[in-house]
């Protein structure tokens, strides 16, 4: 499988299709019942919140680098966002750890994806001023937050937040809170347990995705000093190899087809981000490529569980220098 297309159909297929859906929502005394699309009328398809966001994430990036479905995915953005944002907008407002950190680094960068394509782009210049009222209060609540957080999280799925810091960083928003927080979070860490992973649900690696952030915030050579103390073998002793889940039509155990993908991004940019002629950038380029073949091929003909996210991964590892 090659090209955007294929994934940019995912999305497409995602973004505008209202159930199944899953909602995290806190009950208000007094409050009626409600649909997720009556309340959140922007994003409210993909099954969850943080996926039609990053969907629309995908829509954007492949409408911007030119793809032949960038047609299409203009006319599924101009549908999106023509509704009400001043419903999410409220929303996220009255609920500020509502999909903290996950969702809400993904619509900073979904924003920040935007407010690029908008320097040559008319109608994205337009998305992008309707946007920003949604994206400052994500921002917002991120920075009330990371403050208070006294240690990270370390997960392999939403929660990590070493990953959420890395997309704010891409964003270009609250960049000295964001470097200061991997640095205090992360800076000192050693020997981390990549040899337990994966867990049975990540899609992300909790070792490359600490990693991956402190590449962005590291210049080559104290990067290398920090990864010879927190994971020593990586790219030395052997590499991590690619994963199957048992059951694509779990939603969960389908997480580790995203895992192979983010894998493949991750260990592709801890490899560049090393000095030149670092040992070990040959090893952290095949297994980005091992992980990446794996995880492109489990995309095609996956259920639900997986498509309605999966394009998403995808599209950042084949777009990873876009």
């Amino acid at each position: 499988m090659s090209g955007l297309s294929p994934f940019v159909e995912l999305a497409l297929a995602g973004v505008h299709r209202e159930w199944p859906v899953q909602l995290a929502h806190r009950w208000e005394e007094g409050e009626l019942p409600a649909t997720p699309r009556a309340r959140l009328p922007v994003f409210y398809g993909c099954f969850d919140w943080h996926s039609a966001v990053h969907a629309h994430w995908l829509l954007v990036r492949a409408a911007r680098l030119g793809d032949p479905l960038a047609e299409a995915a203009k006319e599924a953005l101009r549908r999106s966002f023509a509704e009400d944002v001043d419903a999410e907008i409220r929303y996220l407002r009255a609920r500020p750890s509502f999909e903290r950190p996950y969702g809400l680094a993904w619509l900073l960068r979904l924003h920040a994806e935007l407010a690029t394509w908008a320097q040559g782009d008319a109608e994205a210049a337009t998305w992008t001023a309707r946007l920003t009222p949604l994206a400052d209060v994500a921002e917002a609540n991120l920075a009330r937050w990371l403050p208070k957080l006294h240690a990270p999280t370390r997960a392999g799925t939403h929660a990590n937040t070493a990953f959420a810091l890395g997309l704010v960083l891409e964003a270009g928003r609250l960049r000295e809170l964001a470097r200061d927080r991997a640095l205090a979070f992360f800076g000192a860490d050693r020997a981390l347990p990549i040899h337990l992973e994966p867990g049975g649900e990540d899609f992300l690696s909790p070792t490359l995705t600490e990693a991956d952030l402190l590449a962005r915030v590291l210049e080559p050579v104290r990067f290398a000093r920090w990864l010879d103390g927190a994971c020593p073998t990586l790219g030395r002793e052997g590499t991590l190899t690619p994963v199957t889940p048992a059951d694509r039509e779990d939603g969960r155990l389908a997480h580790l087809d995203g895992l192979n993908l983010s894998r493949a991004w991750m260990a592709r940019r801890i490899a560049r981000a090393l000095p030149t002629g670092d040992r070990r950038r040959p090893s952290l380029e095949a297994m980005a490529e091992a992980h990446a073949a794996v995880g492109l091929a489990a995309v095609e003909g996956a259920p639900y569980a997986g498509t309605h996210w999966l394009g998403t991964f995808a599209t950042y590892w084949l777009t990873l220098d876009g």
